[in-house]
């Protein structure tokens, strides 16, 4: 395996687990009542939430690192789905890592294509962060369901369920959870996730009101500091590809940070057919 392949990989991986740990972490209560069933396959994770009101967190990624990529395995990920009703999942595989036959895969499966993201890393001791007037810190253990309210509402989700399965899963000793405070207000959060020589950037929101004034340019440079003082090597992120002629705020960021596109992953999108 050659660098660039090993930094692929620990980019899949990393965010496969913290994907997992979001959601494994849940708490009982909440794992019932969204219907929450995960599992760990082929080297990668399937998550699935069968009641999800988003239809973000069920999805299956991290293959391909461990074990090749086949149908045989895609059936076994898509049956999850099958088994437990889940009407539709996200899958998530490097490019390099499909194999040949995927379109034949897909037909079979009933997956389709569908928008991609772009994945980024940087070594930690190159990258140049940036600055904010806002403050910028770790979030104490009681400021946590704080938190996940803001991170819920910047991405329009309802915090029925969701706000206890990240209060409970950013407790998780692998997580590092942030935000910016102006005065005691808390304006914008993101988290830092680490594994190994990696650490992953993920979970950025802002409120609108606050947006343009660095609050996530000083959160990545908070992440960063944490991800040096913790021994990673390699930082980590993925956000959405923009549409022709138009820009994504995270990725520019990601970008003026020093981080560098590895490749863009398309999402494959596995619905459950309709009862004949």
């Amino acid at each position: 395996m050659t660098a660039d392949d090993t930094v692929r990989a620990l980019a899949e991986q990393v965010e496969a687990e913290f994907m997992f740990r979001y959601e494994a972490g849940a708490p009982a209560d909440v794992r019932d009542a969204l219907g929450i069933h995960t599992t760990r396959m082929g080297g990668g994770v399937v998550l699935s939430m069968r009641d999800d009101p988003t239809g973000y967190w069920s999805k299956a990624l991290g293959f391909g690192v461990d074990e090749p990529v086949t149908g045989e395995l895609m059936a076994r990920v898509c049956d999850v789905y099958r088994a437990e009703g889940t009407p539709s999942a996200v899958i998530q595989i490097a490019p390099q890592r499909l194999p040949a036959d995927w379109d034949e895969i897909c037909a079979r499966e009933n997956i389709t294509g569908a928008g991609a993201w772009v994945k980024l890393a940087g070594e930690v001791t190159t990258l140049t962060p940036g600055r904010t007037d806002l403050r910028v810190g770790p979030v104490p253990d009681d400021l946590v369901p704080e938190w996940a309210s803001l991170v819920l509402r910047c991405y329009g989700m309802p915090e029925e369920h969701l706000a206890p399965m990240l209060t409970a899963s950013v407790r998780d000793p692998g997580f590092r959870p942030f935000a910016a405070w102006d005065g005691t207000r808390m304006v914008a959060a993101a988290n830092l996730f680490l594994r190994g020589p990696a650490a992953s950037l993920n979970t950025g929101a802002t409120l609108p009101a606050y947006r343009g004034r660095g609050a996530q340019s000083g959160l990545l440079a908070a992440r960063v500091r944490a991800a040096a003082e913790a021994g990673c090597r390699w930082v980590v992120g993925e956000t959405g590809r923009p549409e022709p002629r138009t820009s994504n705020p995270s990725l520019d960021n990601m970008r003026r940070l020093g981080l560098t596109p590895l490749y863009e992953r398309r999402n494959w999108i596995w619905r459950a057919r309709a009862a004949s």
